[in-house]
């Protein structure tokens, strides 16, 4: 680990326990709440302390829309801190922000998604648009604003304009982007709370194969929707000594937001390289470089957004990223292995939940909690982030075995 020159707060401070429900496209007989409550009775029974000990809290559910000060009522209305960021590393940071400067020492954040989609009807047409079709679909893959609903724009094809650009620059070839997708779809079938586990091997043949969604992203090159919950414990350095789970620090962070998702084009020559800003940050806040990262839960709502990462993240340079992830590069047992649970692709995609995942995915990692297949031996290093070209936001999380 290389020297850094200054200590950061960052580095007082620890994740303790994480944990994640089953994943699926359906969790029958599940809700909101039942999922939330599973996840706060395992977080509080692997850490070893009581609903009592948590100080802190950010928890909010997508379907019920549970809001955190509501969920503080539920646990028995103690005098708490209250989070209000959305779920993922901008909700982990402002947690570990609340710690440093004393406003709380141990802090749960959950999210859980159940019943947001309704099966459609068996005799509804192709392009019918009432509710019942509508809801079967991910909500905010159909932005309703004037800015987009207008042309028909969704998602697929926002974050798509971005990887044709780079193409076009760069030659980059469909392969690399369905190398990429074969691998994390591939993890996915190895982890048993995955919604693809055990669904079988994706090839890259199968990626090139599938159908068209939005040039060039075939179907098994985007990512899926599903229902699920999760949540982690973040507390200091000094109290996760007493608590049963093992401690994970955090090295650095940074964030990068330029515009609100959705709401304008995603021009390569703008928001290309969003996430740059916060990977220099979070790697000087840490003294390490990208070659000292062993695991890369990056983001992957769309197969290019990880090839655009290793750029961006400075892993290589510009345009080079097509052949950087080739030739094996990016499996469990490269140099670089990416989204070991399955992510967006196979894990699972419920509402906001799915970027609190790339935190707790590079927990499992260095705590050795996957099975042996997406194990990634001796590793003491984890870079996770959200979001991409398409959303006009990337943030930056280092996670390590050891404080800094």
């Amino acid at each position: 680990m290389a020297a850094i020159k200054t200590h950061n707060p960052l580095h007082d401070i620890a994740i303790v326990a994480t944990y994640n429900t089953r994943q699926a496209r359906r969790l029958e007989g599940e809700n909101d709440l039942s999922l939330i409550t599973e996840v706060i009775q395992s977080l509080t029974a692997s850490a070893g302390i009581n609903t009592s000990d948590i100080d802190g809290v950010n928890i909010n559910t997508a379907v019920w829309n549970l809001k955190p000060r509501e969920a503080i009522s539920m646990l028995g209305g103690q005098a708490r801190w209250c989070g209000n960021e959305f779920m993922g590393i901008s909700a982990v940071l402002e947690a570990a922000g609340a710690i440093a400067t004393g406003q709380a020492e141990t802090i749960l954040i959950a999210c859980a998604q159940a019943g947001e989609y309704k099966q459609a009807s068996p005799d509804a047409e192709q392009n019918d648009t009432t509710e019942s079709a509508v809801r079967a679909t991910a909500p905010w893959t159909r932005p309703a604003h004037e800015f987009v609903e207008c042309f028909g724009l969704y998602t697929a094809p926002e974050f798509a304009l971005c990887a044709q650009r780079h193409m076009a620059l760069y030659g980059t070839k469909p392969e690399a982007l369905a190398e990429v997708a074969a691998t994390i779809r591939s993890n996915g079938h190895y982890h048993p709370k995955a919604a693809f586990y055990n669904k079988g091997l994706v090839t890259a043949d199968d990626v090139l194969n599938s159908r068209m969604v939005a040039s060039p992203f075939h179907l098994l090159d985007c990512c899926i929707t599903s229902e699920g919950g999760a949540g982690l414990i973040i507390t200091t350095a000094e109290r996760a000594k007493d608590m049963d789970g093992e401690a994970i620090y955090l090295l650095g962070a940074g964030t990068d937001r330029q515009a609100m998702s959705y709401t304008r084009a995603p021009v390569w020559d703008r928001y290309g390289d969003v996430g740059k800003r916060a990977a220099t940050r979070a790697f000087s806040q840490s003294g390490l470089r990208p070659e000292d990262i062993d695991v890369c839960e990056f983001y992957d709502p769309f197969s290019f957004e990880i090839i655009r990462q290793f750029e961006t993240f400075g892993f290589c340079e510009l345009g080079e990223g097509g052949d950087f992830v080739m030739d094996g590069r990016i499996k469990i047992d490269g140099q670089y292995p990416i989204v070991s649970n399955g992510g967006l692709l196979s894990f699972g995609h419920a509402g906001t939940l799915q970027m609190l995942q790339k935190v707790i995915a590079g927990y499992e990692q260095l705590t050795d909690q996957n099975p042996a297949a997406i194990n990634i031996a001796d590793a003491k290093t984890a870079i996770a982030s959200n979001g991409g070209s398409g959303a006009l936001f990337c943030d930056v999380l280092l996670l390590g075995k050891e404080q800094v």
